[in-house]
């Protein structure tokens, strides 16, 4: 069982709830605040595929915060988190985190205790940095690094060093995991490959096959297989799950 719902709380957030073994997670740009059993841990942005029961548990909730706009609310780069799944008492002190845990335990559905904690934190950090939004934008869009660089007023290393701290990889890795979820709704939506990779900017369909290969950990058809019969084609891990655009999606392979 999966369902997922945009926040009503936190901007361009999605909150959703698993239980289950779960499925493999796919790359997506986005990092999550998640309650499994009780605990408050982050799931990091993803460079390839995680598999099932990396994070143990029955019954998940979890906030999937937007691109970019996670750090700010934990205080922590994002490439430090990078393919990474851990506690918030390893981030936060202990006392703070027993204390949210305690009060998050204490809502009938903790998914509102999630948002409640991303809101509280948004007010006390204040408004994300707008580079974040216009670099994802621009990255969904297709345009390239070197243009987008241009744009913001940022020499190339400079935006690689604010891109690794806001999402946890560069921006061409950022365009590859943003491109590979375009396309990987297309390919749920029941198109052939090669229409795929006319549209989302593969080369051809060779292209299309090696980057789902290298960041899904499969190919178009297995993903279009495995993603049929599956409820909304959605599944999760308790992780980084699959959503639509605009938010980015992680997705089952």
């Amino acid at each position: 069982m999966y369902e997922e719902t945009p926040s009503a709380v936190v901007p361009g957030a999605v909150v959703w709830r698993a239980r289950g073994a779960g499925s493999v997670v796919v790359p997506d740009g986005c990092m999550d605040l998640l309650w499994v059993g009780g605990r408050l841990l982050v799931a990091g942005p993803d460079t390839g595929p995680h598999p099932a029961g990396e994070v143990p548990g029955d019954a998940f909730a979890g906030l999937r915060l937007a691109p970019g706009t996670a750090p700010a609310l934990l205080g922590v780069p994002a490439h430090e988190l990078r393919d990474r799944r851990v506690e918030l008492a390893g981030l936060w002190p202990g006392a703070e985190v027993r204390r949210l845990t305690e009060r998050i335990g204490a809502y009938e559905d903790p998914r509102t205790g999630l948002e409640e904690l991303a809101r509280v934190r948004a007010a006390a950090v204040g408004p994300p940095d707008p580079l974040v939004a216009e670099v994802t934008a621009r990255l969904r869009a297709g345009e390239s690094v070197a243009g987008i660089a241009g744009a913001v007023g940022l020499g190339e290393r400079q935006l690689r060093r604010r891109s690794l701290d806001a999402f946890g990889y560069g921006p061409r890795t950022l365009g590859r995991v943003l491109r590979l979820q375009r396309a990987l709704t297309l390919v749920r939506r029941g198109l052939p490959p090669a229409r795929v990779a006319a549209l989302t900017g593969y080369a051809d369909q060779a292209h299309l096959a090696r980057e789902v290969r290298a960041l899904a950990g499969t190919t178009p058809g297995a993903y279009a297989a495995g993603s049929e019969g599956a409820a909304g084609s959605e599944g999760s891990e308790g992780a980084n799950s699959e959503i639509p655009e605009p938010s980015g999606s992680s997705t089952t392979a």
